[in-house]
């Protein structure tokens, strides 16, 4: 868990750096949007994926971005250092969050199970 958190944290990191509309004021604000992240998707995106699955299923699955948007929205209300500009650099934020955990993953993985 705490390597994921790790991974998360860096690649939080990353994005911020790159993608205008997001500031992270410190590593350690990285640190804390990846652990609230963590929760959020744990606890409340659940929730919502039940109450807007029709629209879901109408969008073929494309609403989840949306989904994890507002996750990310949630989080920069609530931690300081950590802001992004609006819903549609929330939804490129968490794509491209989900793309560099991956990758950093996959090299995890390797790593872990040779």
């Amino acid at each position: 868990m705490l390597t994921r958190i790790i991974i998360s944290t860096i690649s939080i990191l990353v994005v911020g750096y790159i993608l205008p509309g997001v500031v992270i004021s410190s590593p350690w604000s990285a640190f804390i949007v990846a652990i609230v992240l963590a929760l959020l998707n744990t606890i409340v995106r659940p929730i919502l994926i039940i109450l807007t699955f029709p629209v879901t299923i109408v969008t073929l699955g494309l609403f989840l971005l949306v989904i994890n948007g507002f996750m990310v929205l949630i989080a920069s209300h609530y931690i300081h250092g950590f802001s992004v500009s609006g819903i549609f650099t929330a939804i490129i934020f968490s794509i491209l969050v989900s793309l560099i955990n991956g990758i950093l993953g996959i090299n995890r993985y390797k790593v872990e199970h040779k």
